[in-house]
């Protein structure tokens, strides 16, 4: 008997254990569901009727703040900004304009620079618009919208007109000059011969600066898949190389291609020979003379499609590493005494960069100074790309000896060693 009621005991014991952690665990539960979420720091029901719906659906961050300047609700962008750190909002100015409009209800209005979140840099900075205004008669709705990126194309735009504007005063400014200089020398036939070709300079100067920013604007606005098709790659050389022959030649550059043949790419034609003809002639117009300046493309694999490397590499001056990371911004020259001399308008490397994001590609570039460059452009396929780009029609099949053991050709075209096997045009 003794022993049954021990074990009834334990049992007993047992279940009253069981019955208390099993209350404490629901206990625990209703409190954590009660507490506030990244979204809420209070319950709803502190909100006018809609106002969660209409914030849950807004593109600036929402911050709501009660008359004790707690975070009542706020938006995930708000967290993402650093708007909100610990429940509460961390940016003093936006604090102190809802204090005020809470006093007064008028609403406000501030533009202020934040610091990244993370980022202890000065110019690493936000650019935000805050507008504060009374929501209902305890509360306060703070709408942030990020202007950071709406600066920097302001900027860019700003500096684009004042390039232009430069650039495009410069020759006019000459050929205003060169044309007094021609009235005043007009019983001077041999000045006037010297100043005239000097004018005829500064003219094709300034139409290469008009067609190229027409250019630039085309490839901006433009969708170049509306007219894309099957591009041959040793087409394109072949043009790029033919628009250069005469600079090559004035120098005695030798012009060398190498690589696997029978390659296509898929796009404009007329952009792609752009992009690779401005390529082709920086190499010329920056290589010494009696150096080589070659040209090879391969196919390499890559997720979602083959690409097409198209490489342009000269025995030139080189690019330093400061300059490699601005190369290809609008009107930036490396070597600006250099660029006048050529004809340069410092847009040919914008354009390359265009065209190759928007035909789904990029353009990369090695360079050492004193060693020479290699510019690198890299295209879809032009199967894999056609098969992407359903809304085009035309059907392509790739010919049998783009699989065969031509794409196993050495590709040595990244340094300035020669080439391997090349056909060396006249």
């Amino acid at each position: 008997m003794n022993v049954n009621a021990a074990i009834a005991a334990v049992a007993a014991l047992a279940g009253l254990c069981t019955g208390v952690i099993a209350m404490l665990a629901f206990r625990w539960s209703e409190r954590e569901q009660a507490k506030p979420t990244r979204s809420s720091l209070h319950t709803d029901a502190v909100l006018p009727p809609g106002v969660d719906t209409v914030l849950s659906v807004l593109r600036s961050s929402a911050v709501v703040l009660d008359e004790a300047d707690a975070v009542v609700k706020a938006s995930s962008a708000a967290y993402a900004l650093g708007l909100v750190r610990g429940g509460k909002l961390a940016v003093e100015p936006m604090l102190a304009m809802a204090r005020e409009t809470r006093r007064d209800g008028e609403i406000r209005q501030i533009e202020l620079d934040l610091a990244r979140r993370g980022s202890g840099r000065g110019g690493d900075a936000l650019a935000v618009s805050a507008r504060v205004a009374p929501l209902g008669s305890r509360l306060v709705l703070l709408l942030v919208e990020d202007l950071t990126e709406a600066r920097r194309i302001e900027a860019v735009r700003r500096d684009f007109v004042a390039n232009v504007s430069h650039e495009l005063k410069t020759p006019v400014g000459a050929l205003s000059l060169l044309s007094e200089a021609v009235m005043d020398a007009s019983d001077d036939p041999e000045a006037v011969t010297r100043f005239a070709g000097r004018m005829q300079v500064e003219a094709t100067r300034l139409t290469s600066l008009v067609q190229e920013l027409i250019d630039l604007s085309r490839v901006q606005n433009d969708d170049p898949l509306e007219d894309a098709e099957p591009v041959r790659v040793d087409e394109l050389v072949a043009e790029a190389i033919d628009r250069c022959r005469h600079q090559a030649g004035t120098k005695q550059i030798t012009m060398a291609t190498g690589g696997t043949a029978e390659l296509h790419v898929w796009g404009n034609r007329g952009q792609l020979a752009a992009a690779l003809g401005n390529l082709v002639e920086n190499a010329v117009n920056y290589s010494p003379a009696r150096t080589r300046v070659g040209i090879a493309a391969r196919r390499i694999p890559a997720t979602g499609g083959d690409l097409i490397e198209i490489a342009v590499t000269d025995q030139g001056i080189g690019i330093s590493e400061k300059d490699r990371e601005r190369i290809f911004e609008r009107f930036y020259r490396v070597d600006p005494a250099r660029s006048r001399q050529t004809g340069g308008t410092g847009l040919g490397l914008a354009i390359v960069k265009h065209v190759a994001a928007s035909h789904g590609g990029e353009v990369t570039v090695w360079s050492a100074e004193g060693q020479g460059s290699t510019f690198t452009l890299r295209l879809p396929e032009a199967g894999a790309a056609r098969d992407r780009d359903r809304s085009s029609s035309e059907s392509y099949e790739t010919g049998a000896d783009l699989d065969g053991e031509e794409a196993d050709r050495p590709y040595e075209t990244f340094s300035n060693e020669p080439l391997s096997a090349p056909e060396v045009l006249p």
